[in-house]
């Protein structure tokens, strides 16, 4: 797989955490973590659906990306937030 891009799908603002402890975003918290390929033809956008289908417009990307291939992709503050769809992929 190519550029795969970590995307953080948001609560509105000021909506209760689910998972206690999750880590803000623009100072929403996160309700999910997905990867999203990048778009056809770039290597710094991501594309217009994660790898579970969902529409990236409204998702915040991670600042960073996954470069090691022996680490996960996603960072360990997420992993009770990780789409299992998404999760699957990648692992696939």
């Amino acid at each position: 797989m190519s550029e795969i891009f970590v995307m953080y799908e948001l609560d509105q603002p000021g909506a209760a955490r689910s998972i206690t402890g999750a880590s803000l975003v623009e100072g929403r918290p996160v309700r999910c973590v997905h990867a999203a390929p990048a778009a056809p033809g770039s290597t710094t956008t991501p594309g217009p659906r994660t790898l579970c289908g969902k529409d990236t417009f409204a998702m915040m990307p991670s600042p960073g990306r996954p470069t090691d291939p022996d680490s996960s992709w996603y960072a360990a503050e997420y992993a009770q937030l990780v789409c299992a769809q998404c999760d699957a992929v990648m692992e696939g």
